[in-house]
């Protein structure tokens, strides 16, 4: 869940879980990007001696039909998936994962 419904600019927390993976995570958005390259936001995880470790992040994106989207990609698990909205929830903060090969 991001703080607000502008998620270019807000911080979020949630969890991303799979069968291997069960992670806690804190998204922070990318202040001074180095390139256009560079994800709008870093996604990071606690370690098992609960550190802040980097795990991914998210990029913003334009659609075939010019409307922005922002994609989700993680490190080290094979993991990518776009966010989009929970079906029939009126709350732009939250955010699905929706995940694609």
């Amino acid at each position: 869940k991001f703080e607000s419904d502008n998620i270019e600019t807000s911080t979020g927390e949630g969890r991303i879980s799979t069968l291997t993976h069960d992670l806690e995570i804190t998204v922070m958005p990318v202040t001074n990007p180095k390139s256009d390259k560079t994800p709008s936001h870093r996604i990071y995880a606690k370690s098992p001696a609960g550190f802040k470790i980097p795990v991914g992040g998210i990029w913003k994106n334009k659609s075939q039909q010019n409307k922005d989207y922002f994609s989700v990609t993680l490190k080290g698990i094979e993991f990518r998936a776009n966010l989009g909205r929970f079906p029939e929830q009126d709350d732009e903060s939250l955010q699905a994962i929706i995940e694609w090969d």
